[in-house]
């Protein structure tokens, strides 16, 4: 069911994940927030599941993306390789302009 809002960012763009924890339900894992990584694709727009979960209307709908993250950013002492990538999927509202 995706929809036809504008998204913010295109593939390849940098972006930072927003860092916050409300009091509310959120789908943004806390080890990503503050961290910078690449979209790496746009998925369209859906009923923003943060409005859902309380019974809300999810509206007006959030482009959601997958971004890309290099491990070796995200863990202090990962000890893979370092071309190792972490691909989430993010809703825009809480991604920020590097």
């Amino acid at each position: 069911m995706a929809g036809d809002a504008a998204a913010r960012f295109k593939v390849g763009d940098q972006v930072r994940i927003r860092v916050g924890v409300p009091p509310t339900h959120f789908r943004t894992p806390e080890y990503v927030q503050g961290k910078q990584g690449k979209v790496d694709t746009l998925w369209g727009a859906y009923p923003n599941p943060e409005s859902l979960a309380y019974g809300g209307d999810g509206l007006p709908a959030q482009p959601l993306y997958q971004i890309e993250f290099a491990q070796t950013d995200l863990w202090r002492d990962y000890k893979g390789s370092v071309s190792d990538k972490l691909l989430i999927d993010i809703y825009e509202n809480w991604l920020e302009t590097i």
